[in-house]
């Protein structure tokens, strides 16, 4: 690759900083018959870890992987939208047979499959009509039990289905569906701590004490900085590692600021020379610049109260009482009614975040960055 910090997904082993022990973990649990939930914040790996685990021999050779995100589904027929494309598109390379057997299974779904002359799978657009997603989503799992190969289903973003309208009937039916299906065990990915605790820790939902808990935490600063100063010797390259301690610093370790800004270090720095400290400010500076039209458009679409809200809590860094009459009055904003329902909605969009401190901060770190160098010069 031209660039080893990959931004956009997993490229491949070689490009994965460690995680080992949480691979490993995470393996041994879903081939030892366990139903797993892997809870952090958001861009600090969880789904490239999952496709890591998939891209593993003792899993890729044995078992059918399916990766579904629903962070953009807002109800059950979303949902078994998104898990029939899933499963549909990871079973295309295993050729017509294994397509043909879901299609036998799952008649209410009607895709659009076509088989050329080699009799290799084609998928149309349409996933045809889902008039009654519990009927099709019944024959979903009755694929899952049925097919010949144990599977794995991963749910990326799984606190979405406690917005679903029926949210407590759309728990229950799948969690009926998950305790009878004996041949496939489950990773629930979510990046919202509070709300997948509640789904599994609490005695009165349907998952309650149904999987095992599995928090992913940053990655080591030594194991990231060895991992970072290797990739730039293998292009003949030298990083000072007193750069990737100041940008762990910055970014709290989150990886995929760390790797965005390493990737633009990589870029800028020629074959031959050498990445210093005071290239961090020029690097941070080029990324804030692509994405300020972006930001802009985010920052227009938020209502007033919300985005003086949002603005304030981008300077301060972290909030702990947001109500409090000292950072209402510092940013003069109103009442503690009108932050508290700005907090509400803010969160609803996943603009802030609350940390486990309790404290609310801007969710994109880089956002609180541009909001920061923005308010500077207004």
């Amino acid at each position: 690759m031209n660039n080893p910090f990959v931004t956009n997904g997993y490229a491949g082993e070689h490009y994965f900083c460690d995680r080992v022990e949480e691979t490993r973990s995470l393996i041994d649990l879903l081939t030892n018959g366990n139903n797993v939930a892997l809870i952090s914040p958001r861009r600090l790996g969880k789904t490239d870890l999952i496709y890591h685990c998939f891209d593993q021999s003792e899993i890729k050779d044995n078992y059918y992987t399916f990766l579904i995100d629903i962070y953009a589904t807002s109800s059950l027929q979303d949902f078994v939208n998104a898990l029939g494309r899933s499963i549909i598109d990871a079973l295309k390379p295993f050729g017509k047979k294994a397509l043909q057997r879901f299609l036998d299974v799952v008649a209410s779904l009607r895709p659009d499959v076509t088989f050329d002359v080699f009799g290799m799978p084609s998928l149309g657009v349409s996933m045809g009509s889902i008039d009654k997603p519990e009927v099709s989503l019944d024959e979903i799992f009755k694929f899952l039990e049925q097919a010949d190969r144990p599977c794995i289903v991963a749910i990326d973003e799984f606190q979405q289905i406690a917005s679903y309208s029926g949210n407590a009937n759309v728990e229950a039916l799948l969690r009926t569906h998950i305790q009878r299906c004996r041949n496939a065990n489950f990773v629930f990915s979510g990046s919202q701590r509070h709300l997948m605790d509640n789904m599994f820790t609490s005695p009165s939902r349907p998952f309650y004490q149904s999987v095992t808990l599995m928090n992913l935490k940053p990655l080591d600063l030594g194991v990231y900085r060895d991992f970072a100063v290797g990739l730039f010797n293998d292009a003949g390259k030298v990083l000072l590692p007193e750069v990737v301690d100041q940008v762990y610093r910055d970014f709290s370790g989150v990886t995929a600021y760390m790797q965005r800004l390493m990737n633009v270090l990589f870029m800028r720095t020629s074959e031959g020379d050498t990445c210093t400290v005071d290239m961090i400010d020029l690097a941070i500076n080029y990324t804030l610049d692509m994405a300020s039209d972006t930001y802009e458009a985010l920052l227009r679409q938020i209502p007033e109260k919300q985005r003086n809200v949002f603005i304030a809590i981008a300077v301060e860094g972290e909030v702990e009482n947001v109500t409090g009459g000292a950072f209402a009055r510092k940013y003069r904003l109103p009442s503690t009614s009108s932050v508290n329902s700005a907090i509400k909605g803010l969160l609803a969009k996943d603009f802030i975040t609350q940390a486990k401190s309790g404290g609310y901060q801007v969710y994109d770190k880089l956002f609180a960055l541009w909001l920061r160098r923005y308010i500077d010069i207004k």
